[in-house]
């Protein structure tokens, strides 16, 4: 460990600023990197540089434009064109953080690839897994289980047992800049205006809209859009009922809406499931999340092939949606996860 070189993603917050001061204090000799995702976006490299400085360490910058461009961005827009809600944070820790920025920090001499993520790598039966961060509010295994089972060979978490208190206080104790640092939002490249605005901004959409429709066939009202509107959502349909409609399909240009039982889903199909452990043929019992927020529901998981698994939920589930990432545990570890289909 002494005197190894470890590279951490800096986003100039405060977590991969503690992240980067752990590894220091135990004897690594750190470097931070920090990707360049979107053209004229400079704020963040700035603030990483800052802390580089404050902690006296050498700071890499590193132009990933294109290569996010087309594993983020196009399938964020992708996807919404096919009427599913895509998880753009899933696709970019695995694409980019750590698989482009990974593999630039070997370029610079890392032995040890570090971030900010609440999670924690422990080892059962002779080999590295992936589990759950020790501080449950802030836990982001959710979004690393999609991870490939060698993206997290030369990986550290240093925050993974700890609480977000633990780290503001320690950063404060220790004088960081990022100590005060406001929490960032879950899609990093979304403004204030929204995610419709922001593919409006970049692609034509359909201008024309369509019809919202009642799953009984009535014709309720019309859209500017169907990409404007989610799974499980509920505000901004403009449409008067007497009891509350949430959207529970998507259908070319057509939204259906309903009332909530009729977003109760009892089972699913996951598509390109990765599996952090083996897994036989048969079915199993595990707890699955169907977003980052859910609370983890016990479901049987049965293989349909190399490609497909079947997710039958012991009690019917609310707001499934297709594009969105599920991911299966048993107690704190990360067994796999795939693609809502």
């Amino acid at each position: 460990m002494g005197g190894e070189k470890a590279l951490v993603a800096l986003s100039g917050g405060v977590d991969s600023s503690v992240a980067a001061l752990l590894l220091k204090d135990a004897g690594y000799e750190v470097e931070g990197i920090t990707m360049q995702v979107l053209p004229g976006k400079g704020t963040q490299i700035e603030e990483a540089a800052a802390v580089a400085a404050d902690l006296g360490i050498i700071h890499h910058v590193i132009h990933l434009e294109e290569d996010f461009e087309r594993a983020v961005l196009e399938r964020f827009h992708d996807e919404y064109l096919r009427g599913r809600t895509p998880n753009p944070c899933v696709s970019c820790n695995r694409f980019i953080k750590f698989g482009r920025l990974r593999e630039e920090a070997v370029r610079c001499g890392a032995r040890l690839f570090a971030t900010g993520h609440y999670v924690r790598l422990v080892t059962r039966e002779g080999a590295i897994r992936l589990a759950k961060g020790v501080d449950a509010a802030k836990d982001q295994s959710y979004f690393l289980a999609l991870l490939e089972r060698g993206q997290l060979q030369g990986v550290a978490f240093p925050l993974g047992k700890m609480t977000k208190e633990e780290v503001r206080h320690l950063a404060q104790k220790r004088g960081l800049p990022a100590a005060s640092h406001p929490e960032s939002q879950d899609i990093c490249f979304i403004g204030e205006e929204g995610y419709a605005a922001f593919l409006e901004s970049r692609w034509p959409m359909d201008a024309n809209g369509g019809e919202i429709c009642h799953v009984n066939g009535q014709v309720l009202g019309r859209h500017a859009g169907s990409h404007r509107f989610t799974i499980g959502q509920r505000r901004g349909l403009g449409i008067a009922w007497p009891e509350p409609l949430y959207v529970v399909g998507l259908q070319g240009n057509q939204v259906l809406v309903g009332e909530r039982p009729h977003l109760a889903v009892s089972h699913l199909t996951v598509e390109d499931p990765v599996w952090h452990v083996p897994v036989s043929e048969a079915p199993f019992s595990c707890l699955c999340r169907i977003r980052y927020r859910h609370r983890e529901a016990r479901a049987v998981v049965s293989p349909l092939g190399e490609r497909h698994v079947e997710v039958a939920f012991d009690e019917p589930q609310y707001g499934v949606a297709p594009g969105q990432a599920a991911v299966f545990y048993q107690e704190d570890l990360v067994l796999g996860g795939g693609w809502i289909a």
